[in-house]
């Protein structure tokens, strides 16, 4: 596409045809909705293959431009992964449709019966990088909700994307949908970001999926709302009375299942009166495993421990690399957290119910996990079929964002020749 004139014509295009999309997905039937989704789960496991084969060109690309192993990591997909977007998209199909569910209703005593039920937000813009299961989950996740989506996907995992969109489009093809219901921005112009965050009257909200200059970006050119994706900086706090094999085991997991997610643990807070009584084993168990811990204080003294430096509190290393730090008590764990963390997803290994309380209750993270792996930080797990981010802003949505999150509500007012006094 040439120039700032062509871009912009080709985004408002784009627009236009998602906001006449939207009309209509407004009011489609629920059964509609869901023959779209089952279908596109159908045509994405029969075009395995040519998923495979556009997604082995891009991790070569990927590879050539030096990006990181996390990245890659992000960016891989196997029959495996394809398999769970196929499964993800039924999932979504399966669920109850959020659109026209009453979330309360009343009656006053002037007569009026009041209900506020769930309507779709319109159109959502999706801006991601590398990850291109995301084209799967926002598209279904957007249709559930009787949203338009707009997905525009970094260069690194455009031909993945592709060739995915292809799947739901035939989705929507065979539900009798407008196509026009999932676009796929067909250019990697960086100029379609910038345009696509001042589409007001077109775009109703846009959600980020990426790196921290990408989230930046967005936040401070935007002129529609944004559900924020924040850096998952992740604490797992090993508490005095935490039981010492479940620490062990939840903590590798935490760190190593795959360390370029938003749910990988990155910091690793420990009661100091625990490391007195019971030492670090799992320090061990993270060192053997391949990670770096970056610590401080006692923990210097462990085989494999190197020093931390200030910036390492309060980082999201993606990687096979954790901070690691002493606290004194729950209290010294929560004000780590409120100093350093993203409020995203922060875990508690504890016996201790008020310890779990306590820090339940003092930290304001979008997801607050005992004695479970950070890794569960997933719409998935949560039971959602999948999710189109984890926000970390307090307004509307917070934590996994599914279909229900994507609905918007209105007030249905019902009278019987009522007249206000």
């Amino acid at each position: 596409m040439d120039g700032s004139d062509g871009i912009r014509d080709l985004m408002r295009g784009i627009g236009a045809a998602a906001r006449a999309a939207a009309a209509d997905l407004a009011f489609a039937p629920a059964s509609q909705k869901d023959a779209a989704l089952l279908a596109a789960a159908d045509a994405i496991a029969a075009s395995r293959d040519a998923i495979l084969a556009a997604n082995a060109a891009d991790m070569a690309a990927a590879r050539a431009k030096g990006l990181s192993g996390a990245m890659l990591d992000r960016l891989f997909l196997d029959a495996a992964r394809i398999a769970g977007m196929v499964e993800g998209l039924r999932a979504i199909a399966w669920q109850p449709d959020p659109v026209g569910a009453v979330i309360a209703e009343w009656h006053r005593p002037s007569g009026l019966h009041i209900r506020r039920v769930r309507t779709p937000i319109g159109v959502i813009g999706v801006i991601f990088e590398s990850r291109p299961n995301v084209t799967a989950d926002a598209g279904a996740l957007c249709l559930k909700a009787g949203n338009a989506a707009i997905l525009r996907a970094g260069s690194e995992s455009l031909g993945s994307s592709r060739a995915i969109h292809a799947g739901l489009v035939a989705g929507l093809k065979a539900a009798g949908l407008p196509e026009a219901a999932i676009q796929l921005v067909p250019t990697t112009d960086r100029a379609a970001v910038g345009e696509m965050l001042t589409m007001s009257g077109l775009i109703d909200v846009i959600v980020p999926r990426g790196g921290k200059g990408l989230v930046a970006r967005v936040q401070a050119e935007a002129r529609v709302p944004v559900f924020a994706h924040l850096e998952g900086i992740v604490h797992v706090y090993v508490d005095r009375a935490a039981d010492l094999a479940k620490a062990r085991a939840v903590i590798l997991n935490a760190k190593t299942r795959r360390t370029g997610i938003c749910g990988a643990a990155e910091c690793l807070l420990i009661d100091r009166a625990f490391f007195e009584a019971e030492g670090a084993p799992f320090i061990a168990d993270l060192v053997a495993a391949g990670v770096e811990v970056r610590g401080d204080d006692a923990l210097l003294a462990l085989p494999g421990v190197v020093p931390a430096a200030e910036d390492d509190w309060g980082r999201e290393f993606l990687d096979m690399i954790i901070a690691a730090k002493l606290v004194d008590g729950v209290d010294g764990a929560i004000a780590h957290i409120r100093r350093y963390g993203s409020q995203h997803t922060d875990a508690i290994l504890t016996e201790d119910d008020a310890a779990a309380d306590r820090f339940f209750q003092r930290l304001d993270s979008a997801i607050l996990i005992r004695n479970a792996s950070t890794q569960f930080a997933d719409g998935g797990e949560f039971g959602m079929g999948a999710e189109i981010g984890i926000a970390t802003g307090k307004l509307h949505a917070r934590g996994p964002v599914g279909a229900e999150q994507l609905t918007s509500f209105k007030y249905l007012v019902e009278g019987d020749g009522t007249i206000r006094p």
